[in-house]
């Protein structure tokens, strides 16, 4: 039974005097990660390693799943962790971890020691072919390949040796937190979650909005969208959703301007509102699903019209990705089969027949002019009556 687990980063560690930042970045979202876990754990470092360490009796599944949702990790190893004494001691220790984890001995290996501790007498190379020569005493059926070896032990000699020799893969990236704030744009489809799942792995907290056109979309999409979100959330931690009652607006701009244009004209108003949350909140840009070309509303002259009403950077994650892909990342994450229930959100209902796919912005505004006699007055309803909550991961 694993014990103890060593973390290991990646662009973390070409970080500079303010790496010890990004560091306890992660090391607090890990703490977070794990607290529904069953168990007890203590979080330690040392010289550029982490450790979790169970104290007592505790779920490892739950623990590795719950690690392998933090970004910032890469790998995550499951280790023996004992003290560190004499050579005669480790070889009992190492043989003991081989006896323990590989019930099957008909494996190749190779030993890989790390000497941190120089005050060691041996050093690393004489130490591998040391605990070599044991391991092939004690399990003849056992033999050495140092190229492409079925178990890579890993022997680290630090404060205390570190056996281990499987590296779990982590999901990468930068510690949530570490790269300021933004607001998604959420929908019910498949694309906006991923964009935050993107945008949340480059180290941005993320909060969201939602426009809701009751009675047209169902509370279940609107419960769709909820639950979307807690998924993102295992992986970007909570997050405040923004819940817009955009009926009225729809409604008005279906009834004033072109049909070929709604959706662009559409997809202003909700870049404009998005934004005054954004701002509310001190975020540092917008967030969106879009992907050039995918539909009417992605086209570059279409981004370019619904860029033009904000202040505000909008950030693109998916922007050069085709469909696949984005549904690929989907089905990792398991967003995918949540966004494809057949639950409508407002986009969808409101969707012109023949969108204009190269939009005039000069057309694009004379048409908006059609709403200034309520416009602004539906908006700052929008704004007032939107219901906020925050949704955590289950």
């Amino acid at each position: 039974m694993f014990q103890a687990f060593l973390i290991k980063y990646g662009e973390i560690a070409i970080k500079g005097k303010n790496r010890h930042v990004f560091e306890e970045a992660l090391i607090r979202n890990i703490e977070q990660a794990l607290k529904p876990v069953e168990g007890e754990f203590e979080i330690t470092t040392e010289r550029g390693r982490i450790y979790v360490t169970a104290v007592g009796d505790y779920d490892y599944d739950e623990t590795i799943g719950a690690l392998t949702k933090v970004f910032g990790i890469v790998g995550i190893c499951p280790m023996w962790q004992v003290e560190l004494s004499d050579m005669e001691q480790m070889a009992k220790d190492v043989l003991a971890y081989v006896d323990d984890v590989y019930p099957d001995k008909h494996k190749s290996f190779k030993v890989l020691a790390r000497r941190a501790d120089k005050s060691f007498p041996l050093d690393s190379q004489e130490i591998n072919r040391e605990l070599g020569g044991v391991i092939l005493e004690a399990y003849p059926e056992m033999h050495v390949d140092v190229h492409h070896p079925e178990i890579l032990l890993n022997v680290e000699l630090r404060n205390k040796l570190n056996i281990y020799s499987e590296v779990i893969p982590g999901p990468g990236g930068m510690p949530v937190g570490t790269a300021g704030k933004a607001m998604l744009l959420l929908s019910g489809g498949i694309d906006s979650p991923v964009a935050g799942y993107m945008i949340a792995k480059r180290g941005v907290t993320i909060e969201a909005t939602y426009f809701h056109a009751p009675p047209y979309t169902s509370e279940r999409a609107k419960q769709k969208v909820v639950d979307l979100a807690k998924i993102v959330a295992r992986y970007s931690g909570p997050i405040r959703l923004n819940i817009v009652n955009f009926t009225d607006i729809q409604l008005y701009i279906y009834d004033k301007c072109p049909h070929d244009e709604l959706t662009i004209i559409m997809r202003r108003y909700m870049m404009k509102i998005a934004e005054h949350f954004a701002k509310e909140s001190d975020c540092l840009g917008l967030v969106t699903g879009e992907s050039i070309g995918q539909v009417a509303s992605q086209t570059m002259k279409s981004l370019m019209a619904t860029n033009e009403v904000c202040t505000l950077p909008v950030y693109r994650p998916l922007i050069a990705f085709d469909k696949n892909d984005i549904i690929a990342i989907s089905e990792k994450i398991d967003t995918y089969e949540t966004s494809i229930l057949p639950y409508e959100d407002c986009c969808t209902i409101f969707v012109a027949k023949h969108p204009v796919t190269k939009p005039n912005l000069n057309i694009i505004r004379r048409s908006e002019r059609n709403l200034s006699e309520k416009i602004d007055e539906l908006v700052e309803t929008a704004i007032r009556t939107t219901e906020t909550i925050k949704v955590e991961a289950e």
